[in-house]
């Protein structure tokens, strides 16, 4: 699938104000710092879409983004940043956890994990909610041009272990990624291309 447009629609904290359109949706969420909006800019093709800061926790509210006129990529606040204050990140919780309970057009959560590191407790948690709730999810390992094949290939091995030893009877389907590189590209806009169509055929 190629992305012929991405345009900014709106930004809040209130699921009653998300767009209304039917369209699929698919959100991308991750530990602060996880370079989501590096790797968002790179699937549109733009440098400016997605909002990247040297500072962790610069995304704060649901912002929505309509691609190609066909489906949003909906960008949501990194999570696990201590420097965020309690009563804000009880907002997030609040809001994110409401946002996954209630979207009724969301079609998959795409999970951002920095590759250069071992599983976070945090990330097993969120995944953990996820799964209770049935709702699902992808894994996207980001900053892959950071390590070695090698050294990527045996944090990937680290992680479904963890997962393995939490409870996991199946492990999502994982994507390597690189904003720098722009690896991983074409599988993620396939895969998000191959749902699309299935649930077009399913609406026929």
């Amino acid at each position: 699938m190629k992305i012929k447009t991405a345009e900014f629609v709106i930004s809040n904290t209130d699921i009653k104000r998300c767009p209304t359109d039917q369209i699929p949706e698919y959100a991308f969420i991750g530990r602060s710092n996880v370079g989501k909006s590096s790797l968002i800019n790179m699937l549109v093709n733009q440098n400016k879409l997605a909002k990247t800061s040297g500072r962790p926790g610069k995304t704060q509210l649901i912002n929505h983004f309509k691609i190609n006129d066909e489906w949003f990529l909906v960008d949501l606040p990194g999570y696990g940043y201590a420097q965020v204050s309690k009563s804000k990140r009880k907002v997030f919780q609040e809001f994110i956890t409401e946002y996954f309970l209630k979207r009724e057009q969301l079609v998959c959560t795409f999970l951002l994990v920095d590759s250069r590191h071992e599983p976070q407790k945090v990330d097993l948690e969120f995944m953990r909610f996820l799964g209770e709730h049935e709702i699902p999810f992808m894994l996207v390992f980001t900053k892959s041009d950071k390590l070695k094949p090698g050294a990527i290939h045996k944090n990937l091995k680290i992680f479904e272990k963890k997962m393995l030893e939490a409870g996991w009877g199946a492990i999502p389907r994982a994507f390597v990624t690189s904003a720098t590189g722009k690896d991983g590209k074409d599988e993620l806009l396939e895969y998000i291309g191959e749902l699309n169509t299935m649930i077009a055929s399913q609406e026929e």
